[in-house]
C-alpha cells in the first residue's frame, strides 16, 4: 500500500511539474475581421475634402495577434483604417476584455493609416458615420475574442531587416522661390513637404528615414506559420480611384506574405505603421513613371514580403519567452492660437462662398477657431512592451522618423520598435527642431497641435517604461 501511495505521489509530482512547464512556455492564437463597411456611400478620411466612397476595391480588415505566457497574455490589434481616437479604442478594449479577462492595459491597437478607408473620427470635412463607428468598435473587439479562443502551443522568433528603397522623407529644403504662403497667410516655413519630383528647387532632405522591417514571426509549436507581425516607417502607398476604400500596401503585404510562407486560412498576416511622420513612397529626386491603379502598392509589399520572407527562413525559434507590459498616460500642452490668428481666421471664414466645402485655408481657419476653445492640455496613452530582448512602443500620432530612430538607439532592449497611431489619435509628432522648420506637418490643426517640447517628454517617458519592463524579467 505504501509503495502504491509513494507512486501516486510521484507520478502526481512529475504531473505538477510538467503542467507547471508548460505554463511557462508561450501560446498564441490569431485572428482577423471583415471591417469593410455593411453599406455605402462612407466618408474617407485623408484628405482636406470629403470624399465619399462608393465600393471597396479589396478588404479592410482588424488584424489580431494574442500572446499568451504562464499568466501574463498580451493582444496586438492593427486596424486598416486611417486613425482611429482613443475612445474608440478604449470601447472595443472594455468589450474584449471583459469577455477573454485580458486587461485592457495589456492591448495595443493601432491603425495603418491608408488614406482610403471610412473616416471614424471627424477631421477637416469629413463626416464618419456613427453606426460604421459602432460596427468598428465591435470588430476590433471581437478580432481579440476570437483571437483569444484560438490560443495554442506556440514557437516565437524575432528579426530586423533594412529595405531603404522604398522610403523617402517628404520634408525639403528649396531653394529660393520654392515656399509658399502657408494657410495662415505667413511664407516664414522653411521647408516644404512634397515638393515637385524632380525639380532643380531641391536642396536636400530635413530629416533622415527608418530603413529597417521589424518582424515578429510567430509559428505552431510544430512549426506552421501562425501569424507574422510586421512593422515599416512608410506613411502609405495610394494609387486607387477616387472612390473606393482599400487597405494599402499594408493589406497587399498581409496577403503576399501569407502566400509565401504557406498559411493556411487562419494564418494572419499584419503590417504595422512606424515612425512615418515625415516619410512616403515617392523618390523626389528620381522620379518613377505613372503607375496603374494598385500597380505601386502590389510592387512596394512584394519587395517587403520578399525581404521578410527571406529574413523569417533563418530565424530560430523559442517557446520559452517571458512578456511584460507597461501602460502609462501623459498630459501634453495644446498649441493654442493667439488672439490675432482668431481674427485672422474668423474673417476667412466670413469671407467663405461655400460653408460646406470650405478651401483648404478655410478649413485650417476652421480649426484654428476650434482649437481656440479647446482646453489647455490633452492626455495621452502610451505603452511598452518587452517580449523576450525585443521592445515595442505605441504610441498615438504620427511619429518623425528621427524620433523612431533616437527610441531604438537608446532602448534596453535590442531590437526594439515603434508602433504609431496606437491606442488613439494625436497627431502629427514632429521635433522640436523640425518645429523650428515649420512647414505642413507643423501647421496647427486637429492633426497637429501637441506642444513644440511633445516628442522629447514622449521619448523620454517610453524609454523609462522600456527600462521598467526589461527590469520585470529581471
Amino acid at each position: 500500500m505504501y509503495r502504491l501511495i509513494l507512486c501516486f505521489t510521484l507520478l502526481l509530482t512529475c504531473s505538477l511539474t510538467v503542467s507547471a512547464e508548460a505554463d511557462d512556455l508561450l501560446q498564441a492564437g490569431a485572428a482577423k475581421v471583415n471591417i469593410n463597411p455593411p453599406k455605402y456611400p462612407v466618408s474617407m478620411v485623408g484628405s482636406f475634402q470629403d470624399r465619399q466612397a462608393t465600393g471597396a476595391h479589396d478588404t479592410l480588415h482588424a488584424r489580431a495577434l494574442v500572446l499568451k505566457n504562464g499568466d501574463t497574455r498580451v493582444a496586438f490589434v492593427v486596424c486598416d483604417i486611417c486613425l482611429i481616437s482613443r475612445e474608440i479604442f478604449d470601447a472595443a478594449k472594455a468589450i474584449a476584455s471583459q469577455k477573454t479577462g485580458i486587461p485592457t492595459s495589456h492591448m495595443l491597437t493601432s491603425a495603418t493609416h491608408t488614406h482610403t478607408a471610412p473616416a471614424v473620427t471627424p477631421l477637416a470635412q469629413c463626416k464618419p458615420s456613427p453606426e460604421y463607428v459602432q460596427f468598428l468598435t465591435e470588430s476590433i473587439a471581437q478580432s481579440i475574442i476570437e483571437a483569444n479562443s484560438r490560443l495554442t502551443s506556440a514557437q516565437i522568433a524575432w528579426a530586423v531587416v533594412p529595405e531603404p528603397a522604398e522610403v523617402n522623407n517628404r520634408r525639403w529644403y528649396v531653394k529660393e522661390g520654392g515656399i509658399r504662403p502657408n494657410p495662415f497667410g505667413n511664407t516664414t516655413d522653411k521647408v516644404r513637404m512634397n515638393p515637385p519630383r524632380g525639380s532643380d528647387l531641391l536642396i536636400k532632405p530635413a530629416g533622415p528615414t527608418d530603413p529597417d522591417i521589424s518582424i515578429l514571426s510567430v509559428q505552431h509549436a510544430d512549426g506552421r506559420p501562425l501569424a507574422l507581425l510586421a512593422n515599416y516607417s512608410l506613411h502609405y502607398v495610394g494609387g486607387l480611384p477616387p472612390n473606393q476604400v482599400s487597405a494599402d500596401y499594408f493589406g497587399e503585404f498581409a496577403r503576399q506574405i501569407k502566400e509565401r510562407l504557406g498559411g493556411d486560412e487562419t494564418f494572419v498576416g499584419i503590417m504595422s505603421n512606424g515612425s512615418s511622420g515625415d516619410i512616403n513612397n515617392i523618390n523626389f529626386r528620381e522620379p518613377r513613371p505613372r503607375a496603374g491603379v494598385f500597380e505601386r502598392i502590389t510592387a512596394v509589399a512584394k519587395v517587403i514580403a520578399d525581404r521578410t520572407y527571406r529574413a523569417v527562413k533563418d530565424l530560430k525559434y523559442r517557446r520559452d519567452v517571458p512578456l511584460a507590459m507597461e501602460e502609462r498616460t501623459l498630459d501634453l500642452g495644446i498649441r493654442k492660437p493667439n488672439a490675432e490668428e482668431v481674427k485672422y481666421a474668423k474673417s476667412l471664414l466670413a469671407a467663405a462662398k461655400d460653408p460646406e466645402k470650405l478651401t483648404t485655408n478655410e478649413v485650417y481657419a476652421q480649426e484654428t477657431v476650434n482649437i481656440d476653445q479647446w482646453p489647455g492640455s490633452v492626455n495621452l496613452k502610451l505603452q511598452a512592451l518587452q517580449i523576450g530582448d525585443l521592445g515595442i512602443v505605441a504610441i498615438p500620432c504620427e511619429v518623425f522618423a528621427e524620433i523612431g530612430l533616437e527610441i531604438k538607439q537608446k532602448s534596453p532592449l535590442k531590437p526594439t520598435f515603434v508602433i504609431a497611431l496606437a491606442n488613439g489619435y494625436n497627431g502629427y509628432l514632429p521635433t522640436p527642431e523640425q518645429h523650428i522648420l515649420q512647414g505642413y506637418e507643423t501647421w496647427r490643426s486637429s492633426w497637429s497641435y501637441l506642444e513644440v517640447d511633445a516628442s522629447v517628454k514622449i521619448t523620454e517617458q517610453v524609454l523609462s517604461m522600456l527600462k521598467q519592463v526589461d527590469q520585470k524579467q529581471e
